[in-house]
């Protein structure tokens, strides 16, 4: 942590699935309410952000780092490195699976720092791969920033509603 950094990140373990649940679910709610049907965001988040479905992933060797406050080491974001499930993936291909913080937090820096990890939790890979709702501007061009471009389209269920995503990918050095 360099002198007047108020956060951190490390890499997550298994007794971080609830802390990975709460600041999911928070970041989710904070950046789609009013964007997505409530009903739809609720209904997601219970399945997708539960701690059960974060034990899930890193039981098959998923990866994840989080962002936490200091002082107190609250949640405030995390990035997570899956097997890709994105069409147009290839051999070689990971997928940063999520990368989410909470807004009090953009622009300080631990944006940039949590894509590093997983940029260096990516090593051996060939392209980094994500998806992201293609009508959340502000993500596309902190991710166009990073050196990720388009390479796709896909349908995203939220809630049991499709919804239209962009997927990008960034080549890796080997």
């Amino acid at each position: 942590m360099a002198d007047g950094q108020s956060w951190q990140v490390r890499q997550a373990e298994a007794g971080d699935v609830a802390a990975l649940s709460l600041v999911g679910t928070a970041t989710f709610l904070e950046t789609f309410a009013g964007v997505l049907p409530g009903a739809a965001i609720v209904a997601h988040c219970a399945r997708s952000y539960a701690p059960e479905a974060f034990a899930a992933y890193l039981a098959k060797g998923s990866r994840a780092w989080i962002a936490e406050a200091v002082p107190g080491d609250a949640p405030v974001g995390f990035a997570q490195l899956t097997a890709p499930d994105l069409p147009g993936a290839q051999d070689g291909d990971v997928e940063l699976k999520r990368i989410y913080l909470l807004s009090r937090f953009h622009g300080t820096g631990v944006g940039a720092a949590l894509m590093a990890a997983a940029v260096a939790g990516a090593a051996g890979h060939k392209r980094l791969l994500l998806g992201v709702y293609a009508r959340n501007a502000r993500a596309i061009a902190f991710y166009r920033k990073q050196g990720f471009e388009p390479i796709g389209e896909r349908q995203f269920d939220v809630g049991g509603q499709l919804f239209d995503d962009v997927v990008l990918a960034r080549a890796l050095v080997a």
